[in-house]
């Protein structure tokens, strides 16, 4: 996982995501709103320039960071998401 992460969350009505900046580039979570209290992880997207340095992970780990606090659930419809879920069992809490 990347050091220090500037990871910033923009929450809509039905869509949101969370994005690691980098210079002029950006990685992201993206998902929609199904109720309050669930959220389908839709796709995640790194550029080539990030691979390899933990930004998928950290958007992971802040979506389940977010998730705790804000009381919702995730189906982890994104293929990423959804592996990253299986290798932290840890995370069961948060994933349906």
């Amino acid at each position: 996982m990347s050091t220090d992460p500037q990871i910033t969350r923009e929450h809509g009505a039905t869509k949101g995501r969370f994005v690691l900046r980098r210079g002029d580039e950006e990685a992201k979570l993206t998902y929609s709103i199904t109720t309050p209290t669930l959220i389908i992880a839709d796709h995640t997207g790194v550029p080539d320039s990030f691979r390899g340095t933990g930004a998928g992970l950290d958007l992971v780990q802040a979506l389940v960071d977010a998730a705790r606090k804000d009381g919702f659930k995730v189906v982890p419809l994104c293929p990423f998401v959804k592996a990253q879920a299986r290798k932290h069992p840890d995370w069961a809490d948060v994933f349906v």
